[in-house]
């Protein structure tokens, strides 16, 4: 299934968060590492703190591995909705906004 995530980001994890998705952490994870990461590259900042992305899972409850492995130590408030492919959000891409406060 494929579903449309929401969720706050946690400011003062976000340097730790931004380096476990680039340092290939979260990709080695198995069996949904990849999908994590290609996640918070397509999630967007669509309000203050706050994500939104659309994300593979075929978990019960949605998300179930991700959030216990990685998603609860730097999101909050996460609500899930099922959608028929995956969708773009406008807003800045996470993924910059990470970069950009880790050189900082």
């Amino acid at each position: 299934m494929i579903y449309s995530v929401k969720a706050r980001f946690i400011e003062e994890r976000a340097a730790e968060f931004y380096q476990k998705i680039t340092d290939g952490t979260i990709q080695s994870q198995k069996p949904d590492g990849q999908e994590i990461v290609n996640s918070m590259k397509r999630a967007k900042i669509t309000q203050p703190n706050t994500i939104q992305w659309s994300e593979m899972c075929f978990c019960s409850p949605p998300l179930k591995h991700e959030r216990e492995t990685i998603y609860n130590n730097f999101l909050t408030d996460m609500t899930t909705k099922i959608i028929d492919d995956y969708e773009e959000y406008d807003g800045e891409l996470f993924i910059d906004f990470l970069e950009k406060q880790n050189r900082e």
